[in-house]
């Protein structure tokens, strides 16, 4: 694993713009960054980060029987008494997933270990899916990247065949949508929208603010349609404090990511799979905070388990050092993970996101930051395999 510089694209700006790439500077400063790649070998991908995703994402998915049949640990994992049967409900019915990101810490030498699962409303699909590939085949054709260079990504192959399959069975009309004015959310929907369209099924796009509910208490478009399902970039635990979220069990609408995914994308299943699984190579030590003597060594992680972004991060470091980060989750109970500190290269600290369509490993993205905390602020890097 290397960290190579090279000359950004000259019209890389008006190229990200040409392809709907609205967002790839956020508030003056760029989140899209090619002045520089990850370089993997072949045995680096496929041993050391896409075997290790899929048999972490079959440990998390075997996860789900257990906490939907157990109303201790729901209620550990702070999802609300009212949305329970619900849950159960749409595992049971096995209702489709589409896609879910896992973010990974690797260094190129030592296993891949698991930080944490977003399971529920993960991006930076586009990039990793359509734009570092769009970079790839562009700096081939002018010689900058060898022609025998690749990526691991076969992600929009596979969400294209994903939405073909989820289309059997989803009712209509089938709509995405996220927050109005959040062009990377926009952005986001855009783009599987028009993977979903690739395969065949046909739906709209739609602000969230935009839904309404009937007097019978379904969800209906600005037509006052019915919507059947709902595509929906906005996390499954804000929609259950929302004023509308105690219609949504009885509703019939059907979500994608499903009801059942609450449960992977809460950090509380980071605690569970240790104790499920002490000393697997690929997992670290965590422990619930509440669960008072948390047995980790010097140096550990506090993480709210609803956070996202970084937000309300605590680290100690091993020397005693401390790193927080700011955020408006001050109120969520909070997890404890070993400290495995993310490695250092020129540019900063990189994070491999690495995807799953479906069941299946699709992919990577990476995202570099200036400080150990991945957080909204960082960059997304392209890569290749030599």
């Amino acid at each position: 694993m290397k960290r190579i510089a090279i000359a950004p694209r000259p019209d890389w700006q008006a190229t990200a713009e040409h392809y709907g790439f609205l967002f790839h500077t956020i508030d003056g400063s760029p989140y899209w960054d090619e002045s520089a790649y990850y370089a993997f070998t072949l045995e680096q991908i496929e041993r050391d980060i896409e075997a290790p995703t899929h048999e972490l994402h079959m440990l998390a998915m075997s996860m789900v029987d257990e906490i939907i049949g157990s109303e201790a640990l729901l209620a550990k994992l702070t999802i609300p008494e009212r949305y329970w049967d619900w849950i159960a409900d749409s595992w049971k019915q096995r209702q489709p997933h589409l896609y879910g990101r896992m973010d990974l810490v690797y260094d190129g030498i030592g296993p891949a270990k698991l930080y944490e699962l977003n399971y529920d409303t993960p991006t930076s699909i586009y990039e990793a899916a359509f734009f570092q590939w769009i970079w790839l085949e562009q700096q081939q054709q002018r010689g900058v990247l060898p022609k025998r260079a690749d990526q691991f990504n076969q992600l929009q192959e596979l969400l294209i065949l994903a939405f073909a399959t989820i289309a059997r069975t989803l009712p209509r009309p089938f709509y995405f949508a996220a927050v109005r004015n959040n062009a990377e959310d926009q952005g986001t929907i855009a783009y599987l929208r028009d993977c979903a369209l690739q395969a065949g099924l046909h739906a709209e796009v739609m602000a969230l603010e935009d839904i309404g509910l009937s007097s019978k208490g379904r969800f209906t478009d600005l037509q006052n349609r019915v919507i059947g399902s709902l595509f929906k970039l906005y996390p499954l635990e804000s929609l259950f404090t929302d004023t509308y979220g105690p219609y949504l069990p009885g509703s019939r609408m059907q979500l994608l990511e499903p009801p059942w995914k609450a449960v992977l994308s809460n950090k509380g299943i980071l605690p569970l799979l240790w104790e499920r699984h002490a000393g697997h190579p690929h997992l670290l030590p965590a422990f619930f905070e509440e669960s008072g003597d948390v047995p980790l060594p010097r140096g550990w992680v506090r993480k709210p388990l609803l956070s996202r972004e970084g937000a309300n991060v605590r680290m100690v470091l091993p020397d005693g050092e401390r790193i927080e980060s700011p955020g408006r989750y001050t109120q969520c109970p909070t997890i404890r993970q070993a400290f495995h500190p993310l490695p250092h290269f020129a540019g900063g600290y990189p994070l491999i996101g690495s995807w799953v369509v479906g069941d299946t490993p699709a992919g990577i993205g990476i995202r570099e930051d200036a400080t150990l905390i991945t957080r909204d602020t960082s960059r997304f890097v392209p890569h290749i395999i030599e």
